[in-house]
């Protein structure tokens, strides 16, 4: 109907700020095209089509928790609908994380964001994202000038609505949704600055859990999944939840703010979920300083150098320009040089743009067999995949761009890697054929919570034997994945109910491995408080839930000791489940108990202090008693906190989109954002999602029109 969408959207914004009568003017003089086109347009400028009809274009339904239900008549205008939703929800944010991803946010906003500018830059973001550009397919090019025409018309439309110092961003291109995929995929989840800035592969700030059950495990007959990722509740960790119908597609789930499709999602036929997974796709490479160049296989090479400038706006408003001098080695860009040595940076996935199709096609599928042509192309550089289907398919997929690697198990590549031999130097990454895979299970289930893929399922599937020693490590099980592992193993058929309780657990499995021991400790070799602790120990429901006696203090024990030497059974690999095991040292346990209880005597007056009383869900407006507990605990609900003050902590991170989903007719799903779907100031969704998350529920998700419209909130129609 509209040969150029783009130009369209500006159009209709440009539209809506004129006088009805001097909009059809334009339009009659404009358009040379069919009558019911001209009647179309008419409804755009003067307002909403009754919602009694169906859409004869493209229409966002909000439902009342602030999820956009997008139906439209071809891709691309979903793609359109898409970036307006995003802009309605989350603009300020959106143009921020773009504004970054080009590499000029201390131009924008001053020189707090210089050292983001410069990791952007020196990795080539902006630059690569103009190729990634080019690359993509026309129909798929156009999908993104569409989103980014979204944002545009959006802007246009409600700047009132966008704060000032942002809209300098405007106007965006398909190019800024592309900068902001590789700063988020590349540059944060396979390699973020602050691992550069130690030259140290670091613990993930991100985690989630990620359950498949088949038809053999699940008390309907359904197979069943649970989408569960852990991320920051800030910044380009959000998720933004939504539903996207048309030609070809009806998928519901989760994007992260500023991608333009679903990450984690499912539809009538199938869904999939992401865990992140014990993945190295990054190293460092130390380089010998030769002259003007470094050393490699017996040669002097040159660096490739180039000058950027790099702007950075003062507190008086000026301007002030900084030379950035990028120098890059045949491993990649140089990122430290001192004495003599210099260190250069390389990171998969680089030269493949793909990934945004690639999930848009996931999506789309329909069966096992389409799914897995998707996965194929490998332009996912990193995440494990969970799946489930209709048709009782389960799968667990240790997906990455694994490089092909000469030698060396995991933890060598973890280090500092030799840059002046091309036998360290990875040009290759394996094929998926070559990549740890379950489908079927004879279990019946399939979890993984950030583990090596070794332990999705018991009895064994996957030997690390198999495959290369460089693959993923080989352990041990985290105490959160043994929690995981044993509420699917003890429960022979799950209920979708009881897969919904048991997300939301907050049982401890590291206290149920250690809290016998450590009271007996206490009573043998304690002093008088060391056994009153005992005593709030023993009575404890061994959970982080709001009223849970007992929590705090084993929380506090846990920071007292050192768990790396804690147990007198260490981690083994032929018993992954039930090890480690047993104090080491009874008696400096039962000292760090006197040290842990003193600290919550003085800082709360009593030992038996409720765990919300201390650890709050705070979200906006909205400040309540917590459940959840760090990882290190052993906790399956997954919330972390940061210190408020001395005595009070407050949600962070953790459990933040959920989705638990039947493949039953019709598919039964529930859902909850924890944080809400928006972060626009004045927005009724900052931290509405937060009472449910606190009372341990999940929200029915809403997929047909006559749901949504039974809970419709607002509308737009194109």
């Amino acid at each position: 109907m509209f040969t150029n969408n783009v130009q369209w959207f500006g159009l209709v914004g440009f539209l809506r700020s004129r006088s009805k009568g001097h909009t059809l003017r334009v339009l009659k003089k404009s358009f040379r095209v069919f009558p019911f086109i001209l009647g179309l347009i008419f409804a755009l400028v003067v307002g909403n089509q009754s919602l009694s009809s169906p859409p004869k274009s493209t229409e966002i339904l909000w439902d009342t928790y602030g999820v956009p239900h997008i139906y439209s008549k071809d891709a691309q205008s979903a793609f359109q609908a898409f970036g307006w939703a995003q802009m309605q929800s989350h603009g300020n944010l959106l143009l921020r994380l773009y504004g970054q991803a080009r590499g000029r946010a201390a131009e924008y906003w001053g020189d707090k964001y210089l050292e983001s500018d410069r990791w952007v830059l020196t990795m080539g973001v902006p630059e690569r994202a103009h190729s990634w550009y080019l690359a993509q397919s026309p129909t798929f090019r156009n999908y993104l000038d569409a989103f980014a025409a979204g944002i545009n018309a959006y802007a246009q439309e409600h700047g009132d609505l966008i704060a000032d110092e942002v809209e300098v961003v405007l106007p965006v291109k398909a190019e800024d949704v592309l900068a902001h995929l590789q700063r988020v995929l590349n540059f944060t989840f396979v390699v973020n600055p602050e691992e550069v800035a130690l030259l140290s592969h670091q613990e993930p700030k991100a985690g989630s859990n990620g359950w498949a059950i088949a038809p053999s495990h699940s008390a309907s007959g359904n197979a069943m999944l649970l989408a569960n990722p852990h991320l920051p509740w800030s910044d380009l960790y959000l998720w933004y939840e939504a539903q996207i119908t048309a030609p070809g597609i009806d998928a519901y789930g989760a994007a992260l703010v500023g991608i333009p499709v679903l990450a984690i999602a499912f539809n009538d036929n199938l869904g999939w979920t992401h865990t992140v997974n014990t993945f190295d796709g990054w190293d460092a490479y130390e380089l010998k300083l030769v002259d003007n160049g470094y050393g490699f296989d017996g040669k002097v090479l040159s660096f490739q150098t180039k000058t950027l400038s790099l702007k950075v706006k003062q507190r008086d408003g000026t301007l002030h320009d900084q030379q950035l001098i990028v120098k890059s080695s045949v491993h990649g860009p140089v990122i430290t040089e001192k004495d003599g040595k210099a260190v250069a940076l390389r990171v998969v996935g680089l030269d493949r743009p793909g990934v945004l199709q690639q999930w848009w096609d996931m999506a789309c599928s329909k069966n096992l067999k389409q799914f897995q042509t998707a996965l194929q192309r490998l332009q996912l550089p990193m995440f494990t995949v969970m799946y489930a289907d209709r048709e009782g398919h389960i799968m667990h997929l240790f997906n990455g761009q694994v490089p092909v690697r000469q030698k060396g198990d995991f933890k060598y590549w973890q280090g500092m890697i030799p840059g002046d031999t091309s036998s360290t130097l990875w040009t290759k990454i394996h094929p998926y054929e070559d990549l740890p895979r379950v489908i079927d299970p004879p279990s019946g289930w399939l979890q993984n919570t950030n583990d090596p893929p070794w332990t999705t399922t018991f009895p064994r599937v996957l030997s690390p034997d198999n495959y290369p020693p460089y693959m993923a490590p080989r352990g041990p099980m985290s105490f959160r994945s043994q929690r995981s592992a044993r509420m699917l193993s003890e429960d022979q058929h799950i209920s979708f109910e009881e897969m919904v309780k048991y997300k939301h657990s907050t049982r401890s499995e590291l206290a149920d491995r250690l809290l016998d021991d450590l009271i007996s400790a206490a009573r043998k070799y304690g002093d008088q408080l060391a056994r009153k602790a005992a005593d709030v120990l023993k009575a404890w429901d061994v959970s982080a839930d709001r009223n849970s006696q007992g929590a705090v203090l084993f929380d506090f024990w846990v920071e007292q000791i050192d768990m790396n030497t804690a147990f007198k059974t260490p981690w083994n690999e032929k018993f992954p489940r039930t090890t480690p095991d047993g104090l080491a040292d009874p008696l400096g346990a039962a000292k760090a108990l006197t040290l842990a209880a003193a600290k919550v005597e003085k800082a709360y007056g009593k030992l038996n202090v409720a765990w919300g009383d201390v650890f709050r869900l705070q979200y906006g407006n909205v400040d309540i008693p917590a459940n959840g507990g760090p990882d290190n605990l052993g906790v399956f609900r997954v919330v972390d906190y940061a210190p408020v003050d001395n005595q009070l902590f407050k949600s962070v991170a953790g459990d933040s989109y959920i989705a638990a989903i039947e493949f039953s007719h019709p598919v039964r799903a529930m859902a909850l954002t924890s944080y809400g779907n928006a972060t626009q100031p004045g927005s009724r969704h900052l931290g509405d999602q937060l009472e449910l998350f606190a009372r341990k529920q999940l929200r029915q998700v809403w997929r047909t029109r006559k749901e949504i419209k039974a809970h419709l909130e607002e509308s737009k129609i194109f």
